[in-house]
């Protein structure tokens, strides 16, 4: 089952990017995914381009901000997790060591936004919907199939997601499983010398071919094929602009089941 309607609280349900290189980036993942656009003009000379798979709306991206490109940013996934009610989550995150970066603030009449850091330092969107409920589709090839929290202290990160979200998670001795409401929902990972980020992954067919695209299209390949013992195998990979993404053959297609 890959297209969806709705998506419970807590559920991670969009990816967008915000490049360097708008066009450059566009036409990467158009060719390394096969997906189409359809471009929404939001003023200021700034274009929100949502990519479609199968017709249904997949991830989405836009250009940097000029300060943002003058400060010298680091094009970037942003990770969305659909809530009931943005408002009524500020305060609960500001109590637990988060911090609030903006927001709650309406996105047109797509929902309603809070951008908030965890206490280790990650960002991370929650989302409210209106017309717009993020992906459309999910698990499917070229569609976002997983949402991996890069951070230097799990247990910190675990405490504050659990009393935003209700979360639970299963520790393997290397990798923390994030589940909600008793489904699979995202992964994260110890490192300390990553900046502390959230990284989408993308289902791809073949993982061999797909490195290969990335190299052909003018990405690059920050950690090479890998194997879990599950049969997932995956690579980290980076667009023209610079922006890291998973790319996974998943062992099954939809690891949400679990």
């Amino acid at each position: 089952m890959y297209r969806v309607t709705q998506y419970p609280h807590g559920t991670f349900s969009w990816a967008d990017n915000s490049s360097s290189d708008p066009a450059k980036a566009t036409a990467f993942y158009m060719a390394l995914f096969g997906w189409d656009k359809v471009e929404h003009p939001i003023g200021d000379g700034v274009t929100y381009t949502v990519f479609q798979l199968e017709g249904e709306d997949c991830a989405a991206l836009s250009g940097m901000s000029p300060d943002q490109l003058d400060a010298g940013a680091r094009s970037q996934w942003n990770n969305f997790v659909t809530v009931d009610d943005v408002d009524a989550l500020a305060a609960l995150v500001t109590a637990n060591g988060g911090q609030v970066v903006y927001g709650p603030v309406d996105v047109f009449d797509a929902g309603r936004m809070l951008h908030i850091q965890d206490p280790t330092g990650a960002a991370l969107n929650l989302w409210q919907p209106c017309n717009s409920i993020g992906a459309g589709i999910v698990n499917a090839v070229g569609a976002m199939s997983f949402n991996e929290l890069w951070t230097p202290d799990v247990a910190r990160a675990k405490a504050f997601f659990h009393a935003l979200f209700g979360w639970t998670y299963e520790f393997d001795g290397i990798f923390t499983r994030i589940y909600n409401r008793g489904r699979l929902n995202g992964g994260m990972l110890e490192l300390d010398d990553a900046a502390p980020t959230w990284i989408p992954h993308f289902h791809v067919a073949d993982v061999d071919v797909a490195i290969s695209r990335v190299k052909s299209l003018g990405g690059a390949i920050e950690i090479d094929k890998h194997v879990d013992d599950d049969g997932a195998r995956w690579s980290v990979v980076a667009d023209p602009a610079g922006a890291l993404f998973y790319i996974m053959q998943l062992p099954k297609a939809d690891p949400w089941t679990e």
